[in-house]
């Protein structure tokens, strides 16, 4: 790791590479018929932050523009598969979440049934990361 690498994701540069441990979660979203009759996918969380977003505004203190799970929804796909609130979302698909904007990452969100994630967490269990 060179010195330019952050070690940390939190109070990460957006842009600048840092390494840590993250853990994989694979999430598949419940489908369900909306009021209006279309097929709709359930997920089960909310989402804060972006790059286009200021921290110091949010009800939660993050410590950088990235996409934290700000709520979970009890015995939804989020919850299931493993996620927790203040969870930083890092990779969604393969596509890096630490570069989006709010919007972005809620319309990325949203686009597919399953989501092979990658987020960071406080404090990780050594037998949960990646």
């Amino acid at each position: 790791m060179s010195a330019a690498t952050a070690t940390s994701p939190y109070g990460h540069e957006p842009g600048k590479p840092f390494e840590c441990l993250s853990i994989a979660v694979e999430l598949r979203k419940e489908q369900f018929i909306d009021d209006y009759g279309q097929v709709a996918y359930k997920v089960g969380f909310k989402i804060g932050g972006g790059i286009d977003q200021d921290p110091t505004r949010a009800p939660y203190l993050y410590p950088d523009t990235g996409v934290y799970i700000t709520q979970i929804e009890h015995g939804s796909p989020a919850e299931r598969a493993g996620l927790m609130q203040h969870d930083k979302i890092l990779q969604v698909n393969g596509t890096d979440f630490t570069m989006l904007t709010h919007d972005k990452a809620v319309k990325y969100i949203k686009k597919y049934p399953v989501l092979h994630m990658l987020v960071a967490r406080k404090e990780i269990p050594m037998e949960d990361a990646v």
